[in-house]
């Protein structure tokens, strides 16, 4: 079994900056990807952005240039700092592990961004 945990949410400013971590223990391959991913109410969940084993990185244009994904300290620590908030980045924030073992994903963090 592989655990996600997400952790660093919150309420910011328009403009504001959060970090959002996630932490993959448990069963895994020793090779997996993270994404980031997000979803709002009455929307379908929308891709952020991917940290590959290899360590590239992919964003959707909607953060491109805003969040960085990045590797910790080991590597079952992955980052999603967020700059420049908008509030239209209001949504629950999700990680996801994905490898040979199967995708899992993390319950979600609440990102409010007030207007």
């Amino acid at each position: 079994q592989v655990q996600v945990v997400e952790s660093g949410g919150g309420l910011v400013q328009s403009g504001g900056s959060l970090k959002l971590s996630c932490e993959v223990s448990g069963r895994t391959l020793s090779a997996y990807d993270i994404g980031w991913y997000r979803q709002a109410p009455g929307k379908e969940r929308e891709y952020l952005a991917r940290l590959c084993d290899n360590g590239l990185t992919q964003y959707e244009d909607a953060v491109k240039g805003r969040f960085t994904i990045f590797r910790g300290n080991t590597k079952n620590e992955v980052y999603l700092q967020m700059n420049n908030l908008k509030h239209e980045d209001t949504a629950v924030y999700y990680c996801k592990c994905i490898s040979g073992h199967g995708d899992s994903w993390g319950r979600g963090h609440q990102v409010t961004v007030s207007s």
